[in-house]
């Protein structure tokens, strides 16, 4: 993991955190988006806390060029700001969820875990908020979804895991991987946090319920 937030007591104090857990290692620290892309580019880690305003290159344009690179790492995206407009750019552009500053170690830790295992974390109510002009401006019929996706979906908005959503609905982990996997094509989307950015910004999901 690499750990990059242009002050260095937050990076120093993240990586300290987060290196303490057993199944989580430290493998570089940047100080902003430009030395983000070298150290990735040298470390070749699973996954970046990337902080959003930082010199030369913010994170949000970080984002983008890591997610670019040939075997791209899941970005966590670390913000001050809960209507931080950087955020859902940064969600848009591939980011695998995000978190803000004030969270716990504990909320930290299990975001990062969370995002390791293939689960997008977000704050469902932020990011309505955020898409919401999105969604009132880009209604189309959008892509042919089953009932049981359209479901799924709807409970991937909400942030809920594969698990919880195959308790909910009543389902196997399986089928719902399955599900979750057929929306991700039809939506053309590359992971779950954009299939659900893209099903607010569609209006397949409506950001006032949930």
């Amino acid at each position: 993991m690499v750990v990059v937030d242009d002050e260095p007591l937050v990076r120093q104090g993240l990586a300290l955190i987060l290196g303490a857990q057993e199944d989580l290692e430290i493998v570089g620290e940047a100080a902003d988006g430009a030395e983000a892309l070298q150290v990735v580019r040298e470390t070749a880690p699973d996954l970046v806390c990337m902080d959003v305003r930082m010199p030369r290159v913010d994170g949000l344009r970080a984002t983008e060029l890591l997610l670019r690179l040939p075997d791209p790492p899941k970005v966590l995206v670390v913000t001050t700001f809960e209507h931080d407009g950087y955020v859902h750019d940064a969600l848009v552009a591939g980011a695998s969820g995000f978190l803000l500053k004030r969270a716990t170690a504990e909320e930290m830790v299990q975001a990062v875990r969370t995002i390791a295992r293939g689960t997008s974390l977000m704050f469902p109510e932020t990011v309505r908020e955020l898409l919401r002009p999105s969604a009132r401006t880009a209604r189309h019929d959008g892509p042919p979804l089953t009932e049981r996706e359209q479901e799924v979906l709807v409970h991937l908005a909400q942030g809920l895991t594969n698990a919880e959503i195959a308790s909910a609905l009543f389902l196997g982990v399986e089928t719902v991987r399955t599900h979750v996997a057929n929306l991700l094509g039809k939506l053309g989307a590359r992971d779950r946090t954009q299939a659900v950015v893209f099903a607010y910004r569609a209006g397949l999901v409506d950001p006032h319920k949930g």
